[in-house]
């Protein structure tokens, strides 16, 4: 597969340059608000050159994938152009929205859906009719919380670069071929991308990237489940998960609505207590999403679920707590 990653990386470069140069021209430009941690006019839209890249390769080295699973790659597509459109007009939240619950569909077409949660505390749970809409439900949630870390230069690329290896080593133990093609190749488009992305940016991922991306890492957790627990996916996939639990949790118990915007995320807390410093802020989230990763890669297929959800929980637990205490250290109002 080496000659494919080279292909996704090579090809990413070239597209994510061209884009950049014609990015203003085409309306592909972020512009800062009082969120932002940028203060000029960047341009964005860098997904449709690291994703384009890695399908291509994904089509060329593996065209009998595309024909095997080709409900999930017009999936993929359907994400893609959504995101698309939102980097260059700013798609209503609602219109993303349906079209990630259509995604999941087609995918389940395919059969990449959610069966089961494993044994917890002895009882296989089987969902049954509820597998769809409990599909429905963790691919919408998982894809957004990717959206929302996606607020520092390279850490949304970073902490995918971490998740997509994991389901990549998977994907070769077990020898299945979609996993470790598409998760190789989006990581090799991936590491183009950093090298325009990596701080100070000079391009952003934008929705094309960002929402593309969590789709397509929970397709891969979706079909690692017939080799992990279910849990050991939360672990994988982390740090998005803590951060999405966290602020949400938060906003519901000082009163606010869960879907408000403020700067109260893992990666601004962090930023803060860096005195600023974006790159050992993002060194330090990938360390951790590292962490995560591997002590979800270290859960056997058979082990029970309900302790692992516990031990999950105590995480949730803990992060809130900490970054509750060093956001008060810092006089945020979080």
């Amino acid at each position: 597969m080496g000659w494919e990653f080279l292909f996704a990386f090579c090809a990413a470069y070239v597209m994510i340059r061209t884009v950049r140069t014609f990015a203003p021209g085409l309306g592909l430009v972020d512009i800062p608000n009082d969120r932002s941690v940028h203060v000029h006019h960047i341009p964005r839209g860098a997904g449709i050159g690291f994703c384009l890249a890695a399908v291509s390769a994904v089509f060329l080295f593996h065209f009998d994938l595309i024909l095997a699973y080709k409900w999930t790659f017009l999936a993929i597509f359907c994400v893609f152009a959504v995101g698309v459109l939102d980097d260059h007009r700013d798609t209503v939240p609602r219109t993303k929205f349906l079209v990630i619950l259509f995604s999941t569909v087609l995918i389940a077409l395919d059969g990449i859906i959610i069966n089961d949660l494993g044994i917890v505390f002895g009882v296989p749970i089987t969902l049954g009719w509820f597998a769809l809409p409990f599909t429905l439900f963790a691919v919408t949630g998982f894809t957004n919380a990717l959206n929302l870390i996606d607020g520092l230069d390279g850490l949304a690329a970073t902490v995918s670069i971490v998740i997509l290896g994991s389901f990549m080593w998977i994907g070769y133990l077990h020898a299945d071929v979609l996993m470790m093609a598409v998760a190789g190749a989006f990581i090799a488009a991936l590491a183009a991308f950093l090298v325009f992305n990596w701080h100070p940016a000079t391009i952003f991922m934008g929705d094309s990237g960002s929402l593309t991306l969590g789709f397509v890492i929970s397709v891969l957790a979706i079909k690692s489940l017939a080799y992990i627990p279910t849990v050991s996916v939360l672990f994988i996939a982390a740090l998005p998960i803590l951060d999405t639990l966290v602020v949400m949790i938060r906003r519901k118990l000082n009163g606010r609505s869960v879907f408000s915007a403020d700067k109260c995320h893992i990666h601004h807390v962090l930023k803060r207590f860096f005195e600023k410093n974006i790159r050992k802020t993002v060194f330090c989230l990938g360390a951790f999403q590292l962490l995560y990763s591997l002590l979800g890669l270290q859960i056997d297929k058979g082990a029970d679920e309900g302790f692992l959800l516990i031990l999950f929980l105590l995480n949730v637990i803990f992060v809130y707590f900490l970054l509750g205490r060093i956001a008060k250290k810092q006089q945020c109002n979080c």
